[in-house]
């Protein structure tokens, strides 16, 4: 403790032994970790031993695949695979959106019929529901639109109408429209009551609330795992084989395999067309989360960025230690 020279109380900082009172910045010494480079080490060797094997391993025939990376059968079936995950996700979303408000809804009726609707095709594997939906025209031979128990306003038949492409669509829309619901539910919720209250004291309705308040304000929460279904989507598209619907990337494949009797390449293709639509996705995930991210959260420190000098304390007017803002005293 030091005491002021004219008498005031004590500043509570101690004299810099070079004389002077400005702060010295702390050089912080970076902890060294030797286990973790070891560790790292072994897994880089193991890693380039795995790759290294595989070059070499004669099942994966990769002559084969060379040649049909980049077939016209193979590159028409990745692009069905692309229209069947937009297709159901867009499907998927509008009907998602519906079944979170109906979730959220005080009309008991709206409520249970959300909760039937979710409690059904959550409840049952996708591969089942795309069966049904592949025997839609032995269960209805013809589809009726109309009031119910009166003479149908237009009667289509199911087989004609609806080809396995369609099929498949619908399919996989209904089911992740299960899981997206609960998802864009829990994304309202998180947003603060005292938003809407705001939005209702200027006069909004409830739809202005929500598509000028609420939703954006949920996106952060709904994005992330919004990708993530997406993605599943993608993957969950090798199973339309059910429906049954023969050209996506993985049943195409496996049927050139069949012919070749060379499974295993064949699979290698599939799954690096996989990768690549699954990493654009993942690319646009990153920027989507980035952009609906703005403001929140604090920024983290780099590693790059100089040390904070704080400036000298100086003593205030009644004798308390204050901070020299660079003033007149």
């Amino acid at each position: 403790m030091t005491t002021n020279g004219h008498g005031g109380a004590a500043t509570g900082t101690s004299p810099s032994p070079h004389g002077s009172d400005m702060s010295q910045p702390i050089k912080a010494v970076r902890l060294r970790h030797p286990w973790r480079t070891v560790i790292a080490i072994i897994i880089i060797i193991y890693l380039v031993a795995f790759i290294w094997d595989a070059a070499h391993r004669s099942a994966f025939q990769w002559d084969v695949f060379a040649k049909y990376l980049f077939d016209q059968r193979i590159s028409a079936a990745a692009v069905n695979t692309i229209l069947l995950t937009v297709y159901s996700m867009i499907i998927a979303a509008v009907l998602a959106l519906i079944l979170a408000v109906m979730r959220l809804s005080d009309n008991p009726v709206f409520k249970s019929v959300a909760w039937f609707y979710l409690w059904i095709f959550r409840g049952t594997p996708v591969y089942v529901q795309l069966v049904f939906w592949g025997l839609l025209s032995v269960i209805y031979p013809t589809l009726s639109i109309g009031l119910p128990f009166v003479q149908p306003l237009v009667a289509l038949p199911t087989q004609g109408t609806l080809n396995f492409f369609t099929l498949a669509v619908i399919g996989l829309g209904l089911n992740e429209a299960a899981y997206l619901a609960e998802i864009i539910r829990a994304g309202i919720l998180s947003v603060d009551r005292g938003q809407e209250e705001a939005a209702t004291a200027l006069g909004m309705s409830w739809s202005q609330t929500m598509w000028r308040v609420v939703i954006p304000q949920s996106m952060r929460i709904i994005i992330p795992p919004t990708g993530n279904e997406v993605i599943s989507m993608l993957k969950t598209t090798s199973l339309v084989t059910a429906v049954p619907y023969s050209f996506d990337l993985f049943t195409r494949s496996r049927d050139i395999a069949s012919t070749l009797f060379a499974p295993i390449p064949l699979l290698v293709v599939a799954s690096v067309w996989y990768l690549a639509i699954t990493s654009v996705l993942m690319i646009g995930q990153y920027f989507l989360e980035k952009r609906f991210s703005r403001g929140i959260g604090a920024r983290r420190a780099d590693k790059n960025d100089e040390p904070v000098v704080l400036p000298p304390v100086m003593p205030t007017m009644d004798g308390a230690a204050g901070i020299d803002l660079g003033g007149k005293h």
